[in-house]
């Protein structure tokens, strides 16, 4: 049943603004400390994106920023950058007391969903020590298309074509 732990729930994603800089990067910090922690790196890109940087993406015309917003707080937010064909996902962040509760799950559908019509494929990349956003991805219907070295641990790169249903859930 939609809204229950592990299902994703109806979400309604909103596009974020420059306004919303500082919220976005408090809500992204705190949720990648835990990815941080898995892969002993606390140099992760969206640990050390400055304030600056946030603002400049979310002016950038090629990159859509969304939100889901709880009561006025910022609660989740993930950017889609264009690339022609390929819409490239990042920064899937949900605030640590609002996790497991299917929150990305629901949140990355709607945005695939609000995507761009000219965009065919989704691509995206984690760590190989994310057991829960490896997960996540999986059951979406992203699979594996490569790996790269990044520090002591590889990158895992995903697609999806669009419109591929995401696997039962189990």
């Amino acid at each position: 049943m939609v809204g229950q732990l592990g299902h994703p729930r109806a979400v309604t994603p909103e596009l974020l603004t420059e306004a919303d800089a500082g919220e976005l990067l408090t809500v992204q910090r705190a949720a990648y400390l835990s990815e941080a922690r898995a892969h002993l790196n606390f140099d992760l890109p969206p640990l050390v994106e400055s304030l600056d940087q946030v603002r400049a993406a979310l002016a950038d015309p090629a990159c859509r920023v969304w939100g889901v917003r709880d009561g006025g707080r910022l609660i989740a937010s993930v950017r889609l950058r264009v690339a022609g064909a390929v819409g490239d996902i990042g920064r899937l962040a949900v605030a640590p007391d609002r996790q497991g509760a299917g929150l990305g799950s629901a949140l990355l559908l709607a945005v695939e969903e609000l995507a761009p019509a000219e965009i065919t494929c989704f691509r995206l990349c984690t760590g190989e020590r994310s057991a829960g956003p490896l997960h996540l991805y999986a059951k979406l219907g992203y699979r594996e298309t490569h790996r790269s070295p990044e520090a002591d641990y590889q990158l895992i790169h995903l697609e999806k074509p669009r419109g591929r249903a995401p696997t039962p859930i189990r």
